[in-house]
């Protein structure tokens, strides 16, 4: 299965791909989406879709290049392939491609990402400093003892109570860890869901709708507020 392309940007040395989506006025302040570890499948084009509606221009990059699955044990053969530190580089030049488009708005860009891409808008969010305002994590952590004191954007988290992935309480030490840190603003949302509520392909059967309502609203006024979209 391959994902939706649609722009190419120079990314670490090479050619990178991703999903562009630009809201009907024509401009707006540039969002970055980080896929979760399928890939760059229909759900995250269609949450870059969403935000493009409320005003942002949203890139999803391709981590893959063009490999989607939605069968767990390929997933996770795709995710152990990709060399983090490359993710990371891949990612600084999806911000500064997007920086460096006319419809993108401001001299700094928000981050969000899901599962494996929430832990990545952390690691994104320290090597980018002041380029990235804003940064939400929908249920990702990092390793413990990973740097990310370069942080200096505001950070959002936002996280399942039934989560076996990524335990509450350790996400909460963790965003805790970086407000010790940094000094940065940082909120902290739990909901009664698991692991991936926000996913309405549902593909482990944990998507829950009212938390995903209650956590896309609080999403939307974070980045509008650090970003000044409205």
């Amino acid at each position: 299965m391959t994902s939706p392309q649609n722009v190419t940007f120079p990314s670490n040395g090479r050619t990178a791909h991703g999903y562009l989506a630009v809201p009907e006025a024509g401009d707006g302040p540039g969002l970055i989406i980080i896929q979760e570890w399928w890939g760059l499948d229909d759900h995250i084009v269609d949450v870059a879709d969403r935000f493009a509606r409320e005003g942002f221009v949203a890139l999803a990059p391709d981590l893959y290049d063009g490999q989607v699955t939605h069968d767990e044990q390929e997933a996770i053969r795709l995710m152990q392939q990709l060399p983090p530190a490359q993710a990371v580089a891949d990612l600084s030049g999806a911000v500064d491609y997007l920086l460096g488009q006319p419809q993108a708005i401001g001299d700094a860009v928000g981050v969000v990402g899901f599962c494996f891409g929430g832990g990545f808008v952390l690691r994104l969010a320290a090597r980018a400093g002041a380029k990235v305002a804003a940064a939400v994590v929908f249920y990702g952590a990092v390793n413990p003892g990973e740097d990310l004191s370069g942080i200096r954007a505001a950070v959002q988290g936002h996280f399942g109570e039934q989560d076996q992935s990524i335990p509450p309480q350790r996400a909460r030490e963790e965003l805790d860890q970086i407000r010790q840190q940094t000094g940065v603003p940082v909120e902290v949302y739990s909901y009664d869901a698991g692991h991936a509520f926000a996913n309405d392909l549902n593909l482990i059967g944990t998507h829950d709708p009212d938390a995903t309502e209650l956590a896309w609203a609080r999403s939307l006024h974070f980045l509008r507020t650090h970003l000044a979209a409205g």
